[in-house]
């Protein structure tokens, strides 16, 4: 195991602590923010169902040691974790935000260095994380009234930042 394998996994655990600063400061928008990580994942594992590509750890040595079958490449769940908190970070602290992207591609480029996934599994899966995010984000803005969140607590302020 390399210092590549661990990180792939450690990055994740990066956003983690993110989120785990940020619930301090905004408790209900980083919860809300989490949730479309969750969202964002479950719509991976679907897409995964539907396309069910192998991985190139299958066909070729890789770092690190290949999934079990059945484990498909296609969208990069990790990549796919990566862009959605990058996106919910960011709508929540500007700075932690562009680390938060930093780490993402971070994330998302060592999957395919250590060998478990092509290029366009990690490019869909952050784009994938980041839109399903931001669509979380909107649909819990439109539903819940400014009142109920309060001013400082509203759930998001991605479609301010993304004009």
């Amino acid at each position: 195991m390399t210092w590549l394998t661990v990180g792939t996994d450690a990055v994740l655990g990066v956003f983690a602590l993110m989120f785990a600063f940020l619930w301090f400061q905004f408790r209900l928008r980083a919860f809300l923010g989490g949730a479309g990580v969750v969202v964002a994942y479950a719509t991976s594992e679907v897409v995964k169902l539907v396309v069910q590509e192998e991985r190139p750890c299958r066909t070729r040595p890789s770092l690190a040691e290949c999934p079990e079958p059945g484990d498909w490449s296609f969208p990069s769940n990790h990549s796919v974790i990566a862009g959605a908190s990058a996106m919910a970070i960011w709508a929540l602290h500007r700075t932690l935000g562009w680390v938060a992207a930093v780490c993402a591609l971070a994330a998302a480029a060592s999957r395919v260095v250590v060998g478990v996934h092509y290029v366009h599994d990690v490019l869909a899966g952050l784009a994938l994380g980041a839109l399903v995010s931001w669509g979380v984000a909107v649909l819990v803005k439109k539903k819940l009234q400014p009142k109920q969140l309060g001013n400082a607590d509203a759930p998001t302020v991605v479609m301010s930042r993304l004009r």
